[in-house]
């Protein structure tokens, strides 16, 4: 079959470390138009790719008609953005948070419906290979029900990830909408119901702007979940890990404890209750000062061309958006939320 063509909205960090290169890497996809509102960073990818560089996304819908597209913008023009370009006939890849609003993520799942496109949205830690190496072991049933947990993502924040530094988006509540909760906090939502195949029923959470100066989005975030299962953990997300990266899982489980990325050679650690310890490695969690393949371009691709939905679609990703805005509901409220 001929290739994809495929058109990047939003030419920063994202863009530049996992969608560009791996969209390059792969052998389906052609890069037909790259778009920024800054021209010099759109014009910059269409000349390495021989691609055309855009400032308008919708000129670009119109003129290019790609195939499909990467929507890589600040939270709050994920919506719009998505439902322009399904509307234009182009299957949507766009990061996460999908969406600010549950009535938002309603709407782009509609879109993408009604115009016969796939929707996926970009929680790639379902596809790191110590997460795709533990959901193994937990469907095994080696370990029994998981009982309890603790999920953990944090960083010293976006400024040395962002292409703007101190001045990105990710500080601009406008345009953020949230912080660490959305940049962080959804991957983890998403990656412990993926884990456990499981719900989170309730949330309680404390969520605050406590070290970040000159910004109203949250840096920290600790929330504790009730899962549908009966299992209760809790869930991180922060901006002020000064000292480095962490983003580890542990579960604690009727015949065992199983430890992710906790260990930098052994990946996965299963400590059975009979004396038994299991050590994998397969693999490092990507990290922002270690990029490694993502896996959801590649997972984006196949989906269109063997013509079947994709693993993380539009409906898995609101259920994951539901957690983090029940958070910042409890939040508001000092109450326990049900989602």
């Amino acid at each position: 079959m001929s290739k994809i063509r495929v058109a990047v909205i939003g030419c920063g960090s994202i863009s530049k470390h996992r969608h560009i290169p791996e969209y390059a890497m792969n052998p389906n996809v052609e890069l037909v138009a790259f778009c920024d509102v800054v021209p010099a960073r759109s014009q910059q990818y269409a000349d390495e790719y021989g691609a055309k560089a855009y400032t308008d996304y919708k000129e670009m819908l119109e003129k290019e008609q790609p195939d499909a597209v990467s929507v890589c913008l600040p939270n709050a023009l994920h919506a719009p953005v998505t439902i322009a370009a399904a509307e234009a006939g182009a299957h949507v890849l766009v990061e996460k948070p999908m969406a600010s609003t549950e009535e938002e993520a309603l709407a782009m799942i509609e879109a993408a419906k009604n115009n016969g496109v796939f929707l996926m949205v970009g929680h790639n830690q379902r596809l790191m290979p110590p997460h795709v190496k533990a959901k193994q072991l937990l469907d095994s049933g080696s370990l029994g029900k998981v009982i309890s947990f603790r999920t953990s993502f944090g960083h010293p924040g976006p400024e040395a990830w962002s292409v703007d530094g101190r001045n990105s988006w990710f500080f601009n509540k406008e345009e953020a909408i949230m912080g660490a909760m959305g940049d962080l906090g959804v991957h983890k939502a998403d990656l412990i119901r993926y884990l456990l195949s499981d719900e989170v029923a309730e949330i309680a959470a404390f969520i605050g702007t406590i070290d970040k100066q000159g910004t109203e989005v949250d840096d920290n975030a600790t929330c504790v979940l009730r899962m549908k299962s009966g299992a209760i953990g809790t869930l991180v997300a922060s901006w002020t890990y000064y000292k480095g990266e962490d983003n580890s899982t542990v579960l604690w489980c009727e015949n065992g404890v199983m430890k992710i990325g906790t260990d930098p050679e052994d990946q996965v650690i299963v400590e059975l209750r009979n004396g038994n310890v299991e050590k994998y490695k397969v693999g490092a969690i990507a990290t922002n000062e270690n990029q490694t393949t993502s896996g959801v371009i590649d997972a984006f691709v196949d989906s269109i061309i063997s013509g079947q939905p994709p693993v993380i679609s539009g409906e898995e990703g609101l259920k994951s958006l539901k957690v983090i805005l029940a958070a910042f509901e409890s939040q508001e409220t000092g109450k326990i939320v049900n989602i």
